[in-house]
């Protein structure tokens, strides 16, 4: 007889905290949105999910030119991450965290080295190839939102689905639903609060049900309350849909929400934090 506990769990910090935790050790878990409540099953989780790698890099070297000199930013990573895994990155201002980020997701091509999501090598596409890669598979939140204007709330969100050619304002206003901004869908960017814009950032960044989302600072604009929620919002979302969800962030508090933290320092990747 398996046991079972139910009991209610909403989507904060602590909560997000808590059922990683019990994954770690073993629990398997179901959440209901319907009812806000979770379910708690003793027995043991399948791990063969987590066996299968999404994001494979090897050898990455990535440099600027300052002037007249070079100035190496990542130093041959090597990075591994499973399919379902939240992974947060952390390191020091200028480490290269954001520049791996950019690396992974397709938006800066390294010197020299290989990133391979779900088995395709990304800068071995052609130019649209790639674009059309990352709109189909790719979600990114950034640290400044980067709303359109002029489009409201639900418009920005459908930018995604627009730029493949289809109409996903059906979609989008799902999303809005998913991220609890649904009832802001026709507010301007202006008319929303800065924790009400990331969410909007995030509610795009999944429209197209990406397999992997990366988020760079996602909670560097915000205050530590919003910040939380919005750490407890990504990770729920991950969680719920399978997405691998990879975040940047200098908070290592707020790490302790994913399955493993990885430091990188001077454009090293340091072992698991």
């Amino acid at each position: 007889m398996v046991p079972v506990i139910s009991m209610p769990l909403e989507s904060t910090l602590v909560g997000v905290i808590m059922t990683r935790e019990l994954q770690r050790n073993g629990l398997a878990l179901a959440i209901s949105n319907a009812t806000g409540a979770c379910t708690l099953t003793a027995g043991p989780t399948s791990s063969s999910g987590l066996q299968d790698i999404i994001i494979q890099t090897v050898d990455l070297h990535r440099s600027y030119r300052i002037g007249r000199h070079s100035v190496e930013v990542l130093h041959g990573i090597d990075l591994t991450i499973r399919r379902g895994e939240t992974v947060f990155l952390c390191g020091p201002s200028g480490a290269g965290k954001t520049t791996l980020l950019y690396t992974l997701a397709g938006l800066e091509r390294p010197e020299r080295g290989t990133v391979r999501i779900d088995g395709t090598d990304l800068y071995a596409l052609p130019r649209r190839g790639q674009a059309q890669f990352r709109n189909r598979h790719i979600g990114y939140v950034f640290q400044n939102y980067h709303l359109l204007p002029e489009l409201t709330a639900l418009e920005n969100v459908a930018v995604p689905g627009a730029v493949a050619g289809l109409d996903t304002t059906e979609a989008a206003m799902r999303a809005l639903e998913w991220v609890g901004l649904a009832h802001r869908a026709q507010h301007l960017p202006a008319e929303l609060s800065g924790g009400e814009q990331q969410r909007a950032a995030i509610a795009r960044a999944i429209v197209n049900q990406p397999k992997v989302l990366f988020a760079d600072e996602p909670t560097g604009n915000l205050d530590s309350q919003n910040g939380a929620a919005v750490i407890a919002l990504l990770t729920r979302l991950a969680q719920e849909s399978g997405m691998t969800l990879v975040v940047v962030t200098h908070d290592l508090g707020l790490a302790t929400a994913g399955d493993r933290t990885l430091v990188i320092r001077d454009g090293t990747l340091l072992a698991d934090a």
